[in-house]
């Protein structure tokens, strides 16, 4: 089977300096190489967030209720994720793990142009991205009707496109062919990093959620255990965007397959994923679609706290849409496994790689709608070892 083609940071770096060797060379002499120069040889930062930016208020969306484009007060909107992309520059991040749905709300072209790009753009060479829903299923809610983009926006804009607004096959979003839609993996150090695509309910994949059959759902799986089985290196991340585990309902601590949580079907297909993450030892895996940010305990593939061999799960839903309700309060959350968990701010996580370790920093950095600066109090931190 065709094998996704793995991105290096370096040769991304390699790349940049080609073109740019003038600019660079004066950013050196003044100390700001970023984000030319490698942080160092055994640390690196990982940014990561999903869920970001809003639908733009033009004439392609008139006919889009107000309540779900930029400006309506029940979302972050463009305030909100201005902000977010300016915390993640502010990282000065080697790389950006953007957690699916960049762009609501079915991740249009014009609308990834008009929103997303006047926010995020200025990050473009260092986001490694997967999908989210909102990329790829049609939007029929709250008085919308907007018909699904199966992706062709998402790999529009990140891949590029020809004058017809037809994707690139390949580029910076992965492959976008009939038979691998934007799966891959990178490298950054001794990090072996996954962006999967588990949008699997939807006309790209047949509308087939099955990982046993003969489906793209079951290839992507079967691509992951060969890429988990020809990694070298000893740390390793994968992200997709629904969570197979939540902080936003409370049926998440049984099998996936029989109680999926806030996932749904996607979730629940993930199961597969974890039970192969977890048998190659991964170090962590990040999710959005949870409009919140959350960090569980370390996990086994049935969701139960294993603390010698399991994965820790980080849902960083955060990046500027409408906000969720999280299920249960601090210290008694319907889903034991959720250690600390805030859904009244936005904000980006900040990773700290090292060679045989990572360390993890979240601050919020804009309130949400109807909530106060008393917000931005909450923090998250701490570090972890690879396996």
């Amino acid at each position: 089977m065709k094998r996704a083609s793995r991105i290096s940071a370096a040769t991304v770096g390699l790349a940049v300096l080609a073109v740019t060797g003038t600019a660079v060379a004066d950013a050196h002499r003044s100390n700001n190489d970023w984000p030319y120069a490698q942080h160092g040889a055994h640390s690196y930062t990982l940014a990561a967030v999903g869920d970001i930016a809003c639908e733009p208020d033009d004439d392609d969306n008139a006919t889009t209720p107000t309540s779900l484009k930029c400006g309506s007060p029940t979302l972050g909107g463009m305030d909100a994720e201005f902000a977010t992309a300016k915390q993640a520059t502010d990282m000065h991040p080697d790389l950006v793990a953007l957690l699916g749905d960049e762009q609501y709300q079915v991740g249009k072209l014009t609308d990834f142009e008009q929103s997303f790009e006047q926010a995020w753009g200025g990050l473009k060479m260092l986001e490694r991205p997967a999908p989210g829903n909102h990329e790829y299923y049609p939007y029929a809610k709250k008085g919308d009707n907007e018909a699904g983009q199966n992706g062709v926006g998402y790999f529009g804009y990140f891949n590029g496109h020809d004058q017809s607004g037809t994707p690139d096959a390949q580029g910076q979003a992965g492959d976008d062919t009939a038979d691998n839609q934007g799966w891959y993996s990178y490298d950054l150090g001794n990090w072996h990093i996954i962006s999967l695509n588990a949008e699997c309910d939807s006309g790209a994949f047949n509308h087939d959620c099955s990982t046993t059959d003969s489906g793209l759902l079951s290839q992507e799986t079967q691509w992951l255990s060969q890429d988990l089985a020809a990694n070298k290196r000893p740390c390793t991340i994968a992200y997709w965007h629904q969570p197979t585990f939540s902080a936003t309902t409370a049926s998440t601590t049984t099998v996936p397959a029989a109680a999926p949580g806030a996932g749904g079907i996607e979730g629940a297909a993930a199961d597969a994923w974890w039970k192969l993450l977890y048998q190659r030892h991964a170090t962590l895996i990040l999710n959005g679609h949870e409009h919140a940010y959350a960090r569980l305990r370390p996990m086994n593939p049935a969701g139960q706290y294993d603390k010698a061999h399991g994965i820790p799960e980080f849902i960083i839903g955060s990046g500027g849409e409408a906000l969720d309700t999280l299920a249960g309060t601090p210290g008694n959350y319907a889903n034991p496994n959720v250690v600390t968990a805030q859904a009244s701010a936005f904000g980006v996580m900040n990773f700290t790689l090292k060679a045989h370790s990572y360390s993890w920093n979240y601050k919020p950095v804009e309130p949400g709608p109807g909530f106060d600066a008393t917000a931005l109090q909450y923090s998250d931190s701490g570090s972890g070892t690879c396996k």
